[in-house]
């Protein structure tokens, strides 16, 4: 029997890589957003879900926002959005999975937070705490749970509908031409350039490969 993956925010970017990757691994995978009518924010939306599945044994949390904002203009919306859909949601997922993750031959939990979740960076102050606590909530789930593996992958900036639309407020907030917003962004990766989204789908398989708990891969 195939295993079965539960990926969040599957229909796009980097999602749609990681659910193309474990399609090709013989996954059975099943995406969820509000795309596909379920919301991440419903606490119990979320029990729904996962009460009326049979089996998971991997759990991708990978949905998230990142609105860009210099401080004075970060609102306790934008701030209270940032950990529901980035935090919370992986969170009540991770809690509502565990029993059918420790059913699983090998129950693993990967967590797509980003490098913005270990340094900070201008103008993402809700988006870089909320990938702080995510990372935080990695680490303590892979020293807390035994039996299921809990590892995290940290993009820098990517090649995605949710870049383009960071770029777009940048430009918006700060009056930069929006291909030198973009061009900034992408100088802020080592490697110079945007990352693309299959390379953080790699960066999944390469924790897929081998048996452990706890690791941090960051791709940039």
């Amino acid at each position: 029997m195939a295993e079965f993956a539960l990926v969040t925010g599957g229909e796009t970017g980097i999602g749609k890589a990681i659910v193309d990757l474990l399609h090709g691994r013989g996954y059975e995978v099943r995406s969820v957003s509000r795309r596909t009518g379920t919301d991440l924010l419903d606490r119990a939306a979320i029990d729904r879900l996962v009460n009326n599945l049979a089996r998971i044994d991997l759990l991708v949390n990978n949905a998230g926002i990142a609105e860009s904002a210099p401080l004075a203009k970060t609102t306790d919306e934008m701030w209270d959005r940032h950990f529901a859909l980035d935090v919370t949601a992986p969170f009540l997922l991770c809690r509502a999975a565990l029993p059918l993750l420790r059913k699983s031959k090998r129950g693993r939990i990967i967590n797509i937070a980003s490098t913005a979740g270990l340094r900070g960076a201008p103008y993402i102050a809700a988006y870089a705490a909320a990938k702080h606590a995510l990372v935080g909530l990695s680490r303590a789930l892979a020293a807390e749970l035994k039996g299921v593996s809990v590892d995290w992958v940290c993009p820098g900036f990517v090649d995605s509908e949710l870049t383009d639309r960071s770029v777009a407020r940048i430009a918006k907030e700060t009056g930069l031409d929006p291909a030198e917003a973009s061009r900034r962004l992408a100088a802020m990766n080592p490697c110079g350039r945007l990352i693309r989204p299959d390379e953080v789908a790699a960066a999944v398989g390469t924790l897929l490969d081998e048996p452990g708990t706890g690791r941090e891969l960051v791709v940039e």
